[in-house]
C-alpha cells in the first residue's frame, strides 16, 4: 500500500514576447498544480501571470522513479526538465526516551523507566522500527564498548521484555548512522500500542556514559497477519555478566521449557538475542578466548532434536561505519560488534503449530572452561534472550510456557 502523500517541489515560470498559453505537462507518476491542492498531468498558463507551478511525486509502488516535465509554446522551442523521485511506505514517527544521560556514579543512573504514548491503532501497521542514538554528554562519552538493551513492560506479566540490544561504540556517538541503529521491533507490536512503559539500560561504569535518544517509525501498510502475540521463553539478559555461565555448571540456569499453543495459530517463529562476554580459557587452536571472541555454534532443540543453530562468528567488525572509535573495534567479535546493533535471530516453524505443545531447549556447544584465565574474572557468559512469536488473522492467545 502507498499513501499517496510527498512533499512538493515548486517552480517560478515566467515568459517576455509570448502572447499564447504556456503548456506544461508531466510524465509518468507526477502531478502538476498552481495552488498545490488540486493536482493533474497537464496546466495551461497564460503568459502574462507570474505564478508558482507545484511538483509532486504520486507512485503506485515502492522505489527510485525518473519522469519529464516539458514546458511548451507554439512560438518557441519546449524545454525538457528531468525530474526523479524515491516512494517509500508513509511511517509515523513517535519520540520515547530523549537525550536522557545514563551513567554511574555522582548521582547517575545506568537504567532509566519513563512511559510514552506511542500509536493508538495497529490495524494498518506493517511494521515498527526502532531507531536508537547515542550522543555524548559535554564532557564526552565513555571509553568502553558495553552492553546495552531496551526493553518493554508486559502489561499482562509486568515483566519487562527485550526487544533490541546493541554494543556503545568505544568513546565515540553513532551519527555516522543517519538515525542511529536499527531494529525491527514488529514483533512486539501487541505491546507497543497507547501508553507504553520502557526501560533503557547501558552497562556503563563511569560518570560520562551517553545520551540516550529512541524513536519509533510505524509503517503504513498491510500487515502480514492482523494479531501478534508474544511470550518470554528465557531471558538471561539483565547484564553482561548475569547471562548463562559458559563451560561450566549450567544447572542453576533454566534452559529447558515447555512451550503450549492454543487455537487459530497461523504462524509461529522464535525470536532470540545472545552475546558472549568473557575472556575464559582454554583459547581455541586460533588464540580465541570465551565467549566474548570464540566462534561457536548452538543449538536450539525442539523436543530433543536439533532444529535451529545459532552460529556465534564474524559479522564484519572491521567495515562497521560507526568509525573510526577510540578502542579495539576492528577485530571480529563472536556475533557482535562495538558500535552496532546486535543481530536478532528469527528461526520460523515451518508446520503450523496451532493446538500444539513442543519442548524447547537452547544447546550451548560443548566446551570446558579450565578457570585458568590471567582475567580477573575467569568465567565465560552468554547473555541470552528467547521468545516465541504467535500471529494470526484470528483473535488468538499467547504460548503458555512452563518448566
Amino acid at each position: 500500500m502507498i499513501t499517496k502523500s510527498s512533499t512538493t517541489k515548486s517552480i517560478i515560470i515566467s515568459s517576455k514576447n509570448i502572447n499564447s498559453n504556456i503548456n506544461i505537462s508531466v510524465s509518468d507518476e507526477f502531478e502538476l498544480s498552481t495552488d498545490n491542492t488540486t493536482f493533474g498531468k497537464t496546466l495551461s498558463i497564460n503568459p502574462k501571470d507570474y505564478i508558482n507551478i507545484y511538483v509532486r511525486f504520486s507512485p503506485d509502488e515502492i522505489g527510485s522513479k525518473t519522469g519529464n516535465l516539458k514546458i511548451d509554446n507554439s512560438k518557441t522551442n519546449p524545454i525538457n526538465i528531468n525530474l526523479s523521485a524515491n516512494a517509500i511506505k508513509l511511517r509515523i514517527n513517535y519520540k520515547a526516551f530523549n537525550q536522557q544521560h545514563l551513567a554511574f556514579g555522582s548521582g547517575k543512573n545506568q537504567t532509566s523507566v519513563q512511559n510514552f504514548d506511542l500509536h493508538d491503532t495497529l490495524e494498518n501497521i506493517e511494521s515498527i522500527k526502532m531507531f536508537i542514538q547515542l550522543d555524548c554528554p559535554s564532557g564526552g562519552c565513555n571509553a568502553w564498548d558495553v552492553f546495552s538493551n531496551i526493553f518493554v513492560k508486559d502489561p499482562n506479566s509486568s515483566k519487562y521484555f527485550e526487544i533490541g540490544r546493541y554494543i556503545t561504540p568505544y568513546g565515540i556517538d553513532n551519527k555516522k548512522l543517519e538515525r542511529g541503529f536499527e531494529i525491527d521491533v514488529t514483533d512486539f507490536k501487541s505491546m507497543l500500542t497507547g501508553n507504553v512503559e520502557l526501560k533503557a539500560f547501558i552497562e556503563v561504569w563511569g560518570s560520562d556514559g551517553w545520551n540516550l535518544s529512541v524513536d519509533f517509525d510505524y509503517v503504513i501498510g498491510e500487515p502480514d497477519y492482523i494479531n501478534y502475540q508474544v511470550s518470554e521463553i528465557i531471558q538471561y539478559n539483565r547484564n553482561s555478566l548475569e547471562g548463562v555461565v559458559y563451560g561450566e555448571d549450567e544447572s542453576k540456569f533454566d534452559l529447558i521449557k515447555t512451550v503450549s499453543i492454543g487455537s487459530d495459530v497461523e504462524s509461529t517463529h522464535l525470536r532470540t538475542i545472545i552475546t558472549g562476554w568473557g575472556h575464559a580459557t582454554p583459547n581455541d587452536p586460533d588464540g580465541r578466548p570465551c565467549a566474548e571472541w570464540c566462534y561457536r555454534t548452538h543449538n536450539i532443540k525442539i523436543n530433543n532434536a536439533n532444529t535451529f543453530q545459532h552460529y556465534m562468528g564474524p559479522i564484519g567488525c572491521a567495515s562497521n561505519p560507526v568509525s573510526p572509535q577510540n578502542g579495539n573495534w576492528e577485530p571480529d567479535r563472536a556475533g557482535w560488534c562495538p558500535g552496532m546493533e546486535v543481530p536478532v535471530r528469527i528461526n520460523k516453524f515451518n508446520n503450523n503449530l496451532s493446538n500444539s505443545t513442543f519442548n524447547y531447549e537452547y544447546d550451548f556447544e560443548n566446551w570446558v572452561n579450565d578457570l585458568k584465565s590471567s582475567a580477573s574474572n575467569k568465567q565465560a557468559y552468554y547473555a541470552i534472550s528467547s521468545f516465541v512469536v504467535l500471529k494470526s488473522n484470528k483473535e488468538i492467545n499467547t504460548a503458555i510456557i512452563t518448566n
